[in-house]
């Protein structure tokens, strides 16, 4: 089996699982528009269609970047379970007060324990680390592209989410910002 072939299958159960826990979460109080939603998910979507799509139209797009070796291959692997897993514990911690749209729920409460001690935006964290190891085992230029998409995807929604955050929680959450980076853990000297 492929490197490529094991990645496909962690983001496969990935998936199921996120699946199945998006059916546990409270209510909504707050959701954001459609412009809104729309504004990083075509980021988001390009990046996995380019990432796992059997064919992509261009040629340049599918141009190696290196040669396969047993190294990369294991790192991808790793990369990609270790992103998946991270992404996972820090769902498991925002518990019922997750969403897959920046939303405010009914009784939602700021979540500054587990992965979120370090980062505010755990979840994509780990996606894009996960994404990264993917983009070592497709070793093409698309898989480059696509850890990009997901960012810039990932970079416009956590500005969104912060806006919302700030203005529900207010000073408390001004203060989790000062002491916590948003998609990278910030550097403590």
């Amino acid at each position: 089996m492929s490197g490529m072939t094991v990645c496909a299958y962690l983001w496969g159960a990935w998936f199921v699982i996120w699946l199945l826990w998006a059916l546990r979460s409270k209510r909504t109080q707050q959701r954001e528009t459609i412009s809104s939603r729309l504004s990083y998910t075509i980021f988001n979507v390009a990046a996995f269609w380019l990432m796992f799509s059997g064919d992509v139209p261009r040629e340049w797009l599918r141009a190696r970047l290196f040669a396969p070796n047993v190294w990369t291959e294991g790192l991808g692997i790793a990369l990609t379970a270790a992103g998946l897993g991270f992404a996972l514990w820090a769902r498991a911690y925002l518990g019922r007060n997750w969403s897959g749209v920046v939303t405010v729920k009914v009784g939602h409460e700021l979540v500054r324990s587990g992965p979120y001690r370090w980062v505010r935006h755990p979840i994509y964290t780990g996606m894009i680390l996960a994404m990264l190891g993917t983009a070592l085992e497709r070793h093409q230029v698309r898989g480059l592209i696509a850890v990009v998409l997901l960012y810039v995807g990932f970079k416009i929604k956590s500005r969104i989410e912060e806006q919302t955050m700030a203005a529900t929680f207010g000073s408390q959450y001004e203060e989790y910002t000062s002491t916590t980076g948003a998609i990278m853990p910030r550097l403590r000297w």
